[in-house]
């Protein structure tokens, strides 16, 4: 496969013969011990604490463009790297790695399908070898076409119904009975698909394969714009990733109900 070929939902196999491909990036968001207990060979830990702003109310916001221009040339990022992203968790963090890549205007990019549980259920190798690489000197900005959106667009598109809110938090969450901010509920009109249920545990937490006629049973199907999030839009990156690969037009909300929910002004279901 040319890298010029690489889909957006890459499978182990896939990405074993691309790894001596120096345009090609495997970023691992695992726990740390996780990374140092084995990981792809050549593939680059991050820690995904580099991703948030982490300042209450909303640590799930952006970090500043110093800090992301940081984290990115610290990784060695140029115009043609292909990152390939992955964690060990189902595909939270290394979802909002390519969330902030397509936020930056990057679109070199790719979800190992699975993550570290898929790789290493195929057998393939792992290393414990320290991973360097040389910095580069990209410029970051927020692209004009950044798949995001905040609280008052969402706000002043509640009545028009051309937005659908697709909520990732747990059932309990959804509902008010298990409140993480000052107000418990879910924006008005929002549909709960919680993350996990998107996960195929029997495939190593690959994206189920009927996502696409799953999400249509619940009326999430694409012909609006949806705007997904969670708490600290962390579950909500896999939801926006899941969304992205069948084509939908999908946005995410990085306040997320951290921030909602701590609003004094925003209107709660519940």
């Amino acid at each position: 496969m040319e890298v010029s070929d690489i889909p957006l939902i890459l499978e182990p196999e896939q990405l074993a013969p691309l790894l001596e491909h120096e345009e090609v990036r495997v970023v691992d968001l695992s726990s740390p011990q996780n990374y140092l207990a084995g990981h792809i060979p050549g593939a680059l830990g991050l820690p995904f604490q580099a991703l948030l702003a982490g300042t209450p109310p909303a640590p799930g916001k952006l970090p500043s463009i110093e800090r992301l221009t940081q984290i990115f040339r610290a990784i060695g990022l140029t115009p043609d790297t292909h990152i390939v992203a992955c964690d060990d968790e189902g595909g939270g963090w290394a979802g909002r790695l390519l969330w902030t890549l397509e936020v930056i205007g990057h679109k070199k990019y790719s979800y190992l399908n699975g993550g570290m549980h898929a790789w290493k259920g195929a057998g393939l190798p792992l290393s414990t070898d320290d991973v360097s690489v040389t910095p580069s000197d990209i410029e970051i900005t927020i692209a004009a076409d950044a798949p995001m959106i905040d609280a008052d667009q969402i706000q002043q598109r509640l009545d028009s119904h051309d937005l659908q809110i697709w909520d990732a938090r747990s059932p309990g969450e959804y509902s008010g009975e298990k409140a993480l901010a000052m107000k418990g509920g879910h924006i008005p009109g929002a549909i709960n698909c919680d993350w996990t249920q998107l996960m195929d545990p029997q495939r190593d937490l690959r994206i189920r394969t009927d996502a696409r006629e799953f999400l249509a049973k619940l009326g999430i199907d694409g012909n609006k714009q949806i705007a997904t999030h969670c708490q600290s839009h962390h579950r909500s990156a896999f939801t926006w990733l899941v969304g992205k690969s069948l084509g939908f037009p999908i946005v995410a909300y990085p306040g997320s109900w951290s921030e909602w929910g701590n609003l004094p002004d925003t209107p709660v279901e519940n």
